[in-house]
């Protein structure tokens, strides 16, 4: 079975957690010059009464997904719990700290280079983790293969793309947006009462202070009544496009280092035998 077979078969039965075998990870991985993990991150926070805790991380996953069926890939298991204080007020919310996400995160890409994964890119469904930006910065200074995937120019797009009519700082929580790729990709977790549950508030300047509970009584902010599944899958389609960038990016950073390790190579020979390399 080749490598998009195997890929095409684990993809048809992904959920939350990847299905690969050890022996699927190893074909893929003897099929590409440079190995790319896709890590999803969501969270568990309040989305009103009509989507699920657990929606950030189905996001994260969907979008993690389409990119496994367009790229070759190793998908992880995502990270289901993170930062989420601005919605403590809301019952069934659950956060760790930043600094436990950015300790989880940099584990992970410790160990896939362990095990020959050089490049990680981090999925993030939720827009409070602001944390993996950091981690992200921080691991590139340091020489390490790290993206984080979408920015907010990926989402432009993928509006514009998708017929999304809701602009991004309107639509801030359980809106247009995530109940789209809900109602595409898990329509049966969707409840009703988002047809009518749109709620604006786009002066959030005292968020990080006062939390979701100043401005929403409902948890929502953003016009879910304007999702269609239609919207989901074009949105996801969008961003696995976009995707395509951060691909040749994290690949290409690893030929350039292999051509310095290379050139570094060459000199030390030509060090030693008196000649000098070609250019």
């Amino acid at each position: 079975m080749s490598g998009s077979e195997i890929r095409s078969a684990a993809s048809a039965t992904y959920g939350l957690v990847p299905t690969d075998t050890t022996e699927d990870v190893r074909t893929r991985g003897a099929g590409v010059p440079s190995q790319v993990a896709v890590l999803p991150v969501g969270s568990f926070e309040q989305h009103g009464a009509y989507l699920p805790l657990a929606t950030d991380t189905l996001v994260a996953c969907a979008i993690a997904r389409e990119i496994a069926e367009a790229y070759p890939v190793h998908l992880l298991p995502p990270v289901t719990i993170a930062c989420s204080h601005e919605h403590a007020a809301w019952p069934g919310t659950v956060s760790i700290s930043s600094v436990t996400l950015h300790a989880v995160v940099r584990d992970i890409a410790a160990s896939l280079r362990r095990s020959g994964v050089e490049a990680l890119v981090l999925v993030n469904g939720h827009g409070g983790n602001y944390v993996l930006g950091n981690v992200v910065q921080e691991s590139s200074a340091a020489g390490e293969r790290m993206a984080l995937f979408p920015a907010p120019e990926d989402w432009e797009a993928a509006l514009e793309w998708s017929g999304i009519e809701t602009s991004l700082l309107t639509d801030m929580h359980a809106g247009e947006i995530e109940t789209s790729i809900l109602l595409h990709a898990h329509p049966e977790l969707v409840r009703p009462g988002y047809e009518s549950a749109d709620f604006v508030a786009d002066d959030r300047r005292h968020l990080l202070t006062l939390g979701m509970s100043a401005y929403t009584d409902s948890g929502v902010i953003g016009r879910p009544s304007l999702g269609s599944a239609e919207k989901g899958k074009e949105l996801l389609a969008s961003l696995a496009d976009s995707f395509g960038a951060y691909f040749s990016l994290v690949t290409s950073a690893h030929s350039e280092t292999e051509k310095a390790d290379t050139e570094g190579a060459d000199a030390k020979a030509a060090d030693a035998d008196g000649t000098a390399p070609s250019s």
